[in-house]
């Protein structure tokens, strides 16, 4: 028997009936997450594993491809050698390239006729086109050879746009996509570290993602509602990445711990005193805040109620400094916007009337060092320094994005203009190297043209490529990180919102390639827990207290047909269906007395002879007061009258 079981053994594997662990390739994982704009353009695919995924739109363990959903719109957007003079928006075969193009294929001799005859054909570069059916009565010197002449300088033209290509090293190959916002994600921040992110969404609820936690099922670990009914607008992580700021629409900004616990919220100050500066905190809904880029313990807000206030986070009681604005009329303007400076020794703002204000260190309460006004011609929606000082950014309602010069404000450098923009969160941010300007762009309601992320030289002040991020949804934030060298952008609608990350496996680091090749565990049978079935004896019939009186009378007067009070009868005559009284009786009594059943005689008496007719009753058979003092006071004894003392007194004095 054992050896025919043995032989049984043999036509079968030795891993029959045991389930393999094999883990997908890291380039199958990465091709899941591909953007379908950069898909189109590679030559060659990985694996078969990887064109299955593209074919279905899912990843190996089930889960969508997040940009597969985009493919026909990304297709249509303009990539990076798009002429910046053309406003035409139709894609090109330089557009959708990532890549120098690949050489023209010219079919040979060989390929037309398959099989070669005679001597061999002279060189490609010395045979002209327009001669080919001549070219064996070809007399004299061979022409010069122009074909080699062009392939040279198309050549050294290639070289040129490739290397003018890679020289941004924009990471886009791959993208993922945090869900979890039910609208439109309106703030963004990432810490200093690269290993946790923060969203808020107009919502109400800010979410928190570890990139070391998270799987590719990409969930947030925290969910909070720092102020309830309120829109987030702003968030912003301290130097040491331990805190952040939560800048909602209430008066008061809370400030949490790394983890998302609440340390304290700033106090709200007194709406009815009309000085800002003797407020202790914001009166109006806030604009902005950020932290300070040095100074674990100060903070910056901007609140509608047109003032910017620097805080302490360790007394939430009230500011340590209030900035007015200069505005050309009195009045109260919103601050809709504010930023620090690399150094901390800056403050900018932008104003609602559209000016852009700039404070220095010694003095912040006072007027500004630099104040441009009519800066855009709508309100300001980020500003942003860079780092050496020298370049301001501002993004507007107006839709467009300027840079200035700060040591000439007077006028701006550039000013690209064709950016609409719908949300007053809408940033505007630079590179890591910072030769690279960014911002993103809103849907409007009649064009065809979705979310993008436009990619500005700072250097040249011309477009350098436009990304597409959501063919419905506008994009808002947007951040590259130093650290991890990712692009982060936040998008989404009224009814939807997440954040994109955009990241190329060979030029990323950490964040993004971490959480992707990261697989959900498995559900095992130690995590099966039973719904809990709760008996409550008292919800029985059997055990439930015999209802009191009190409790009966309770109910029956809050009912209303119960402890319904019965209506007064009607006095004169009757109205709204109820039938009156006439001649000051019922009905009832009415039509007795018409038909002689009731006569009344006391109508037509005189009181006074009514009432003497008891007079010899009431003396022969006493019932009341005179029983009483029968035997002690037989006779009776009555008092006189004033009006006798009164004439006998009169009398004596006379």
């Amino acid at each position: 028997m054992e050896d025919e079981l043995e032989g049984l053994r043999a036509h079968f594997p030795l891993s029959f009936g045991k389930t393999s662990n094999v883990s997908a390739p890291t380039e199958a994982i990465h091709n899941a997450t591909r953007r379908t704009d950069v898909a189109t353009t590679e030559a060659e695919v990985s694996s078969d594993f990887a064109t299955k995924n593209s074919n279905s739109g899912k990843s190996e363990s089930g889960f969508p491809s997040l940009s597969s959903s985009s493919e026909t719109w990304l297709r249509s957007v303009p990539g990076p050698n798009r002429n910046p003079n053309s406003s035409s928006l139709a894609p090109s075969d330089d557009d959708l390239a990532m890549g120098p193009p690949p050489p023209p294929s010219k079919p040979t001799q060989e390929e037309d006729d398959g099989v070669l005859m005679g001597p061999p054909p002279p060189p490609k570069g010395l045979v002209n086109s327009n001669d080919s059916d001549d070219e064996d009565d070809m007399i004299g010197p061979p022409p010069p050879p122009p074909a080699a002449v062009d392939s040279d300088e198309d050549s050294d033209g290639d070289d040129a746009d490739d290397n003018e290509q890679n020289r941004y090293q924009i990471p886009l190959s791959k993208e993922i996509q945090l869900k979890g916002h039910t609208k439109i994600v309106s703030s963004l921040a990432v810490d200093s570290a690269g290993a946790r992110v923060l969203s808020g969404s107009y919502d109400y609820t800010v979410r928190m993602y570890d990139f070391q936690g998270m799987n590719k099922r990409l969930e947030s670990f925290r969910q909070i509602e720092p102020s309830e009914g309120h829109q987030v607008r702003s968030l912003s992580w301290s130097p040491t990445s331990g805190q952040f700021l939560c800048v909602t629409g209430s008066a008061q900004a809370k400030i949490y711990d790394r983890d998302g616990l609440t340390l304290g919220e700033f106090i709200k100050g007194d709406m009815y005193i009309r000085d800002l500066k003797n407020t202790k905190g914001h009166i109006c809904g806030l604009t902005c805040g950020e932290w300070h880029p040095w100074i674990k313990e100060t903070v910056l807000t901007s609140s509608e109620d047109g003032s910017l206030r620097i805080w302490d986070v360790n007394n939430f009681l009230s500011q340590t400094q209030v900035i007015k604005p200069k505005l050309a009329r009195p009045g109260r303007i919103p601050v809709t916007t504010c930023a620090w400076d690399r150094d901390g020794k800056r403050i900018a703002g932008g104003v609602g009337d559209g000016s852009i204000q700039i404070w220095s260190k010694p003095g912040w309460g006072s007027r500004p060092n630099i104040y441009v006004g009519n800066a855009h011609t709508d309100d300001i929606t980020s500003v942003k320094f860079s780092s050496d000082g020298r370049i301001l950014l501002s993004r507007s309602f107006d839709g467009s994005l300027k840079v200035w010069d700060l040591r000439q404000m007077k006028e701006a450098l550039k000013a690209f203009e064709g950016l609409p923009n719908n949300y007053p969160q809408t940033n505007v941010a630079f590179s890591p190297d910072e030769q690279i300007i960014l911002t993103g762009t809103s849907v409007e309601k009649d064009s065809s043209i979705g979310g993008l992320l436009c990619f500005y030289d700072r250097t040249k002040l011309e477009i350098v490529q436009k990304v597409g991020i959501s063919p419905t949804c506008s994009v808002v934030q947007c951040a590259w990180h130093p650290k991890l060298n990712q692009i982060f952008a936040t998008s989404g609608d009224k009814s939807q919102g997440g954040t994109h990350i955009l990241y190329d496996p060979t030029q990323s680091k950490r964040g993004a390639c971490v959480c992707v090749a990261r697989a959900p565990r498995k559900k095992s049978v130690d995590d099966y827990q039973p719904e809990p079935v709760i008996h409550n004896p008292h919800a029985l019939p059997l055990f439930r207290d015999a209802p009191s009186r009190k409790r009966e009378r309770e109910k029956a007067l809050k009912d209303p047909l119960k402890s319904h009070k019965p209506e007064v009868p009607m006095s004169g005559p009757g109205h709204g269906g109820r039938v009156g009284t006439t001649g000051s009786s019922l009905l009832t009594q009415y039509l007795m007395k018409q038909g002689g059943m009731i006569k009344e005689t006391w109508m037509e008496e005189d009181p006074r002879e009514a009432i003497l007719k008891y007079a010899e009753v009431a003396v022969k058979d006493p019932k009341f007061i005179a029983p009483a003092y029968s035997q002690t006071q037989p006779k009776t004894i009555f008092a006189k009258s004033d009006d006798e003392e009164e004439e006998k007194e009169g009398d004596t004095k006379k």
